[in-house]
């Protein structure tokens, strides 16, 4: 388990290496300063209106520079079509960067962010208004591409350690991953589940809450997971009046509305998702308290079973 006295030195190289790479793209970051260190540690470039993006915190089995194409190839669309979004920095070339170990991409700095309350329901507009327009990105993404791979493999780093996850959580995770993982294996098993339910590309990782606001503007941000999955993938666990308020605005903007079933599922797998990410508390301890709530709240459900599938 990494020590507070670990952790801060790896922000500190994280920022070095950032700081060297702006220097040897030449920018200058004589005023750099960190800004955020969870699973990523973002860098302010200052004086240069630049923050780079650090991921220290990844998934065995995982890269951070697919991730991290895909993330700088999404936002350049969307910005190429007017969106508004969060950017590349113009003033280095659009690709992740590898320095002393770290991979990171470099954003246009947002100036004036305001403080949100992160209110689900007031933004499932603006999360309607995303899924239309990433229903014509036109670049190859994976599908379901933050699951695959990356549950079993979390999974099995978790075997054995009660002091992250009691066995009898584990064993039911992996019972429950069984039923689920084959029908987010391919979009032709999905389609077999949920006939008639199509998928697009999504955000992937709860676009209500990766929007940066402004005293002028609501920026999207945060790529990194975009993929093909159903839309109700992006809307797990934002409760009823979130879902109603995203219907109203799909039928406005001719998109379907939310599927229950479909919801149902992907509710579920975000559980199992949270409890895989169980297995990155030893590189990031905090995770304990922030995932404890869902923790909670997936144990006093019934396990998932295989006919908790709509009837077909």
């Amino acid at each position: 388990m990494i020590t507070e006295e670990e952790r801060t030195a790896r922000s500190r190289r994280a920022c070095d290496a950032a700081i060297a790479a702006a220097t040897a793209l030449g920018l200058d970051a004589s005023e750099a300063k960190v800004l955020y260190d969870v699973f990523s540690v973002v860098v302010d470039l200052a004086p240069s209106p630049v923050v780079a993006r650090v991921p220290v915190v990844t998934p065995r089995g995982t890269t951070s520079t697919g991730f991290q194409r895909t993330e700088l190839d999404v936002s350049r669309w969307l910005a190429a079509r007017g969106v508004p979004t969060v950017v590349p920095s113009a003033l280095v070339p659009a690709e992740p960067v590898e320095r002393d170990g770290f991979a990171m991409t470099f954003w246009e700095k947002v100036e004036g962010a305001t403080p949100t309350d992160y209110d689900a329901v007031k933004r499932m507009p603006v999360v309607a208004r995303l899924h239309s327009i990433l229903a014509e990105y036109p670049g190859e993404t994976g599908f379901f591409p933050g699951m695959q791979g990356y549950v079993d493999l979390a999974f099995d780093d978790l075997e054995g350690r009660d002091d992250l996850l009691p066995a009898a959580d584990l064993a039911r995770a992996r019972a429950e991953w069984a039923v689920l993982s084959p029908v987010i294996s391919s979009p032709a098993a999905f389609a077999r589940a949920f006939p008639g339910v199509p998928v697009q590309v999504v955000h992937g990782d709860a676009p209500f809450y990766n929007l940066i606001e402004t005293a002028d503007a609501l920026l999207y941000s945060d790529y990194e997971h975009v993929g093909v999955a159903p839309v109700e993938w992006d809307l797990a666990h934002t409760g009823e009046e979130a879902i109603a308020s995203y219907n109203a605005a799909a039928a406005d903007l001719g998109l379907r509305t939310v599927d229950t079933g479909v919801l149902r599922a992907m509710e579920r797998l975000r559980d199992l998702q949270v409890v895989a990410c169980l297995a990155l508390v030893p590189q990031l301890p905090l995770l304990v308290d922030g995932l404890s709530p869902s923790l909670a709240a997936w144990r006093v459900t019934e396990p998932w079973q295989s006919g908790d599938f709509p009837a077909k």
